[in-house]
């Protein structure tokens, strides 16, 4: 194998690929990064642990197809650590040669035929556009739990139904949610998976912007879900499809609706909390005109900010943790937001309100498709 690649084209393939590659592997040759040169001019690197896999399509000036496994982690610090000028990559024996300008570097070949065959991709289910589907993926995932005894609640549930794409993660304390266009290969192509949240979100983040990502899914029963965009693609296995019925727990009555302005709400929410010890909520009162936001670690510390707000309904009390807030804040897309309550005691609804056009007022009957709903701490009396 021998071939010539732009080195940050290199680096940015083999970043990708490494993802997937465990610091501590079960099996050593896991800890391996794939590179496959063909006649074609293309490289393609790939990584997997046998839950997630990763791979990156270089182009290249091809001199020799080949096929090698070289230490992944390895391979990422060298190429990252090399100048900006082509580089050359070369099997010579039990090694692996990267040059680049004057330095040069030998890496031990691991043994290639011990790696595991790497999982097809699924066909195509249907296709999203990069920027909608990592700001969906960014939005819920926050929400995912952490704890990995109760795996459904660390993965984001995808339904798809026809032309609509839902998005949802819980960790008990909160729901976020989100409903997105998508264009499915069959009009009525309908599932429901959930894949690791983290998985997700990182790929989300990694595809490149403006792309078109495609998802690859074999329907209900599916163990595998594939997701490319351009010149990168994973696949991931599926948590257990058991999840909440978090639809029906988005809608209600609300005896309190507040209107606020997302930024001055969201810096004022940070300033607060500087003050909170971990676990120490930060206390909402809403009133017509204004919403009082503040905090208190004992005696040690307090701190309190005014805002306004607009409010329809009930004065109310209100308590949160200020992450949960500022998660739930970072999703909402548009210029307002609108927090929906009835008691203190009882889970309050956060959603957007989209910008007008021009100097148009915001129609606050329209829908962002983001839904976040959040329980308050209850406060000592």
């Amino acid at each position: 194998m021998e071939f010539r690649v732009d080195r940050q084209a290199l680096a940015e393939g083999v970043a990708w690929a490494v993802r997937t590659v465990p610091s501590r592997p079960a099996l050593p040759v896991l800890a391996g990064l794939l590179i496959e040169a063909d006649a074609d001019g293309r490289v393609v690197l790939a990584g997997f642990d046998h839950e997630v896999s990763a791979r990156a399509v270089v182009d290249a000036d091809v001199a020799r197809p080949g096929r090698a496994l070289v230490p992944g982690r390895l391979l990422t610090e060298i190429v990252r650590s090399l100048p900006a000028r082509p580089v050359e990559i070369a099997e010579a024996g039990s090694e692996i040669v990267v040059r680049c300008g004057s330095a040069e570097f030998g890496i031990q070949l691991m043994p290639v035929e011990d790696y595991p065959a790497l999982p097809e991709p699924p066909a195509a289910a249907g296709t999203i556009s990069a920027d909608a589907f990592a700001a969906a993926v960014a939005q819920v995932a926050p929400a995912a739990g952490r704890d990995d005894t109760l795996p459904m609640l660390t993965g984001v549930r995808l339904d798809f139904d026809g032309p609509v794409l839902r998005m949802a993660c819980t960790d008990r304390y909160r729901i976020a949610a989100r409903e997105v266009e998508w264009k499915p290969v069959e009009p009525g192509f309908s599932a429901g998976v959930v894949v690791p949240a983290r998985t997700l979100a990182d790929t989300a983040k990694a595809i490149r912007p403006g792309a078109e990502v495609e998802i690859g899914l074999a329907g209900q029963g599916a163990t595998l879900i594939g997701v490319s965009g351009g010149d990168r693609s994973m696949t991931t296995r599926l948590l257990d499809d058991q999840f909440i019925d978090y639809r029906s727990r988005l809608t209600g009555t609300w005896s309190s609706i507040a209107r606020v302005e997302t930024g001055p709400f969201t810096e004022a929410i940070k300033r607060v909390a500087l003050v909170a010890d971990r676990g120490t909520p930060v206390r909402l009162a809403f009133t017509d005109g204004r919403v009082r936001v503040r905090a208190a670690a004992g005696d040690a510390a307090r701190a309190n900010e005014t805002i306004d707000a607009r409010l329809d309904g009930d004065d109310i009390d209100i308590a949160f943790s200020p992450q949960y807030l500022l998660d739930g804040l970072a999703g909402v897309p548009g210029r307002y937001a609108r927090l929906e309550c009835t008691t203190p005691t009882k889970a309050a609804l956060l959603t957007g309100i989209p910008d007008p056009e021009g100097d148009a007022e915001p129609d606050e009957d329209a829908d962002t498709g983001f839904r976040y709903l959040v329980m308050p701490i209850r406060l000592a009396s």
